[in-house]
């Protein structure tokens, strides 16, 4: 292969990552991932040093395992802190349904809908070929694997360009637009994590400009992100994706909304998976005004918040708003 082979997106590489590791209980080496998995394989044989690869799949562990994928470390049993012949695995018992669930014709409906998105065809060529070359070896594929690789993205626009940036250690540029500002900020930004939280993806790094740890909205980066010449230690990325979790979190341990919320409808069924109970309704945290007042003026008349008032009143102002667009049309 020429050194200019073209590069997989971090996000399909992490995908066939997944794909290899759910595909024996046996795990497999770093050796063996790195010269068989697509997106490691191609780069290897354009030339990438062992070192370099190696570091890029100690990033790809910890961004999977800051996803909720749950990579095991199998080391030697006489000495388990030797990892030298570590294996890995995802076990595929984490993903299991216990025996006593089972699902009405309804609920099969919708997951064949669901299906409808992800299927066996949607496992692409190369992932196809990573489990070829893992049974080749002669390591047992327990089971077939199908539907990993989405036939529609969820990610927003600048993730691939936030992710590669991080894979090189480099700083990026993006125009950055707040609430209630008339015009985008540039931000120049050491990404060092991304992480979802709460449906939406975020990316948590150091603000050049302001000297600070920062976490950024990505659907408020408007245009294009830049990546600068300018590098940054990758030793600052280690654990940074449970810090930037840790914090969203802190702040949505400070900031409750109080609601009272129709039973039986979309919000109830939405709103409750992260909510507790009050005397009055119940308590949702939340970690951005803004963007949970978008989604309650969503549900209109189903919910009503009692407090705070400030979110309160942005979710009438959202409601007014509607109205006065399509009042006209009633």
């Amino acid at each position: 292969m020429p050194a200019t082979a073209s590069r997989n997106a971090p996000e399909e590489r992490l995908v066939n990552l997944v794909v290899a590791l759910m595909a024996t209980e046996q795990g497999l080496t770093k050796d063996t991932i790195l010269s068989s998995v697509a997106g490691y394989r191609e780069q290897l044989e354009a030339g990438a040093s062992k070192d370099a690869l190696e570091k890029m799949f100690e990033r790809d562990k910890e961004s999977l395992r800051g996803l909720g994928v749950p990579i095991e470390t199998i080391g030697n049993r006489s000495d388990p802190d030797d990892l030298r012949e570590a294996r890995y695995r995802v076990p595929t018992a984490e993903y299991s349904l216990p025996d006593d669930i089972s699902f009405d014709p309804a609920e099969i409906a919708l997951l064949n809908i669901a299906g409808g998105v992800w299927g066996s065809e949607s496992l692409s060529v190369d992932a196809r070929s990573g489990l070829r070359k893992i049974r080749a070896l002669g390591i047992p594929v327990d089971e077939p694997i199908i539907g990993y690789a989405p036939r529609i993205r969820v990610r927003d626009a600048s993730f691939p360009a936030l992710q590669r940036a991080m894979e090189l250690s480099r700083v990026v540029t993006f125009a950055y637009l707040r609430p209630g500002e008339a015009r985008p900020r540039e931000r120049r930004v050491r990404p060092f994590a991304l992480v979802e939280y709460e449906a939406r993806w975020h990316v948590y790094g150091y603000d050049v400009n302001v000297g600070a740890d920062r976490t950024f909205l990505l659907s408020r980066i408007v245009g294009d992100v830049a990546l600068a010449r300018e590098k940054f230690d990758p030793a600052l990325r280690e654990g940074a994706g449970e810090r930037a979790l840790e914090g969203l979190r802190a702040v949505a341990a400070r900031q409750r909304a109080l609601l009272e919320v129709h039973p039986g409808t979309e919000a109830a069924l939405r709103l409750a998976r992260r909510a507790h109970e009050a005397p009055q309704g119940i308590l949702v945290p939340y970690v951005d005004l803004h963007v949970f007042a978008d989604e309650l003026a969503s549900y209109g008349p189903e919910v009503r918040v009692v407090a705070p008032d400030d979110l309160r009143d942005e979710v009438i102002r959202r409601l007014r708003a509607t109205l006065h667009v399509h009042g006209d049309a009633a």
